[in-house]
């Protein structure tokens, strides 16, 4: 057990993917037999089921598909960061990913808006670019 509530457990698999959060980078898997690319890691291909998948590092590139704001949440660490925006983004290189979106009003937020990835305590977040 890692201890916190807000990231899994981390196992072999998942330690480069942690790792590399930590680190500040994003990573994905592609599948070398069909070439789309997947989040959340996983280690087969859930287009064609291959085995033949591999970490690429992402853009950081992201666009808002879609959000809610969070004002109640029991659980920790959860209930001191209320309210919050809990959302999907599709990355640049086509997986949607579950995160939360910060530093940005939330009476802004649009569909379609561009986001970048950020790092919060080693756990990928999304906020808009900057310039």
């Amino acid at each position: 057990m890692s201890g916190r509530f807000d990231v899994p457990d981390v196992d072999a698999f998942t330690s480069a993917y942690w790792d590399a959060a930590a680190g500040g980078r994003l990573l994905i898997r592609r599948c070398a037999a069909c070439g789309r690319a997947h989040h959340y890691p996983r280690e087969f291909c859930p287009y064609c089921w291959s085995e033949d998948v591999t970490w690429e590092q992402a853009s950081g590139h992201a666009t808002l598909h879609t959000w809610s704001v969070v004002h109640r949440n029991d659980l920790p660490p959860f209930a001191e960061r209320t309210p919050y925006v809990a959302a999907v983004v599709d990355l640049a290189e086509g997986p949607r990913m579950m995160t939360e979106v910060v530093e940005f009003e939330q009476a802004r937020l649009r569909v379609g808006m561009a986001l970048e990835a950020a790092f919060r305590e080693g756990v990928p977040v999304f906020r808009p670019p900057r310039r």
